[in-house]
């Protein structure tokens, strides 16, 4: 917790990005179950005041992953059994949102999704994991988007940025098993474009099962 983390907070307040930066070490184990965390250590390890602090500690309490304390926080974490939980919420999300999207002109967004997996390409030839895991992010934020389901939507709020976070986690892992495994990635978010360009739901209901069933073998190796 010496400084704020690099280009993935890019424009953020200050609390947000000690929330960012706090989220991210409690999943990835860096900050451990039970562990103690101070307002007065946390800014001044920021350097910051402890209003934002206060923020951030406020926003990991709403996430159930720490709990509010005299002057701090004690650091619950997520289990596996909670990561599940998680991604159980994510697939029915998406599932939903990719089946919906069977109706209607949705051109816009298709192309928006190429582009996106384009530059996933671009970002594998860089090496760059922050650029990856946040187009990886926002092709799945723009389908979700894209049903125009406000309780939908608001489900998926609740847990976009712990979403994102465990991206990041998962993507590191997918970085270093080198460039056919990322590949293999990339084919994935082209199977859903071609299942959302049939307009078959039976299609994209596969599609979303066959996804998100390899997705929690890549979770499962990359979570400690």
């Amino acid at each position: 917790m010496k400084q704020f983390p690099s280009s993935w907070l890019q424009g953020v307040s200050r609390g947000e990005a000690i929330t960012c930066e706090l989220r991210l070490q409690i999943l990835d184990g860096r900050i451990k179950s039970g562990e103690v965390l101070s307002e007065n250590r946390i800014a001044a390890d920021f350097g910051v005041s402890r209003s934002p602090v206060r923020e951030a500690l406020k926003a990991l309490s709403s996430e159930g992953l720490i709990r509010l304390e005299r002057m701090g926080a004690v650091v619950l974490g997520l289990s596996q059994e909670h990561v599940e939980e998680l991604y159980d919420v994510r697939f029915l999300i998406e599932s939903f949102a990719q089946q919906r999207l069977a109706d209607g002109d949705h051109q816009a967004l298709l192309n928006q999704l190429k582009q996106a997996i384009d530059k996933m390409e671009l970002a594998v030839k860089h090496d760059d994991i922050v650029q990856f895991a946040q187009l990886d992010f926002g092709f799945h934020e723009a389908i979700v988007t894209e049903a125009g389901h406000t309780r939908i939507l608001h489900l998926w709020n609740s847990i976009r940025h712990l979403v994102l976070t465990l991206m990041l986690i998962t993507t590191k892992e997918v970085f270093s098993e080198g460039e056919a495994k990322l590949q293999l990635v990339i084919d994935k978010h082209r199977t859903i474009v071609q299942a959302l360009e049939s307009r078959d739901r039976e299609q994209i209901r596969r599609t979303v099962s066959d996804y998100f069933a390899d997705s929690r073998k890549t979770l499962h190796i990359s979570l400690p």
